[in-house]
């Protein structure tokens, strides 16, 4: 049989690790490393790093892949994710036959944790033969934002929502809440929002020696946080953020 591991390893610190992770990396028979491009070649280095810094078991291999790139050109969103899924799904089987065959334990090492806007488990159950899955959580990206920001995430007895920069861009301010976390932008959705009221708690390369936090009213912090983005991505070729908006009366 074939297991997969899906360990979540925190948002760029490697002391997020959870002890379960170390473990679950080193029972490992082979740990897969996706390569995004050098733009993000950071991501792919944190990986080996950790790899580096916890493996103690010599039977572990490691093997890189190029993982395919979305077709950001697609008119249909949800076609153009299917598409892409299937494609990351044949990359994975690949690598997966060529460097272990069809038994064994196979890890991936995850951004943050395999079950919050990632799509490591949807395209796991698409491998054929389809594999055992196994999950390790990991610190999440909000977890990592909240805790750069030492802000609690809700308000006492209230809910809060978690959506995506298309989302409010396309939609506005969902109703029934005043707390909204914001993953996937592409751009800088808050700026579609009136900021009268709002309060923004941003951060990018969170848990990266990189990191950089910045809070305040909307109205006064959502230019800044704009130039700062954009400077960074410069910088960097790529730039991985979020950020959460309260809505204050």
């Amino acid at each position: 049989m074939l297991t997969l591991s899906l360990i979540g390893i925190g948002c760029g610190d490697p002391g997020q690790l959870t002890r379960a992770a170390i473990t679950a990396i080193n029972s490992a028979d082979l740990v897969l490393i996706p390569r995004k491009g050098s733009a993000k070649s950071d991501l792919a280095d944190l990986r080996r790093t950790i790899c580096a810094d916890v493996l103690t078991s010599d039977k572990t291999d490691i093997a890189e892949f190029d993982l395919p790139a979305r077709d950001a050109d697609e008119a249909d969103y949800r076609k153009g994710v299917d598409d892409w899924h299937d494609a990351v799904a044949a990359a994975w089987s690949r690598t997966i036959a060529d460097h272990l065959g069809h038994e064994g334990k196979v890890a991936l090492l995850i951004w943050g944790d395999p079950s919050l806007y990632d799509s490591s488990l949807r395209i796991a159950r698409r491998l054929d033969p389809l594999p055992d899955i196994e999950v390790v959580p990991g610190i999440t990206s909000i977890q990592a934002l909240c805790a750069a920001h030492a802000l609690p995430l809700n308000d006492i007895g209230e809910p809060f929502l978690v959506t995506t920069g298309r989302r409010l861009r396309e939609g506005g301010w969902p109703q029934g809440v005043d707390t909204v976390v914001v993953m996937l932008d592409g751009g800088t959705a808050f700026q579609a929002l009136d900021p009268a009221g709002f309060y923004i708690y941003w951060g990018a390369y969170l848990g990266m020696s990189d990191q950089i936090i910045i809070s305040g009213a909307l109205a006064e912090a959502g230019p800044r946080i704009a130039a700062a983005r954009q400077d960074a991505r410069e910088r960097h070729g790529w730039i991985m953020d979020s950020y959460i908006l309260k809505r204050r009366a």
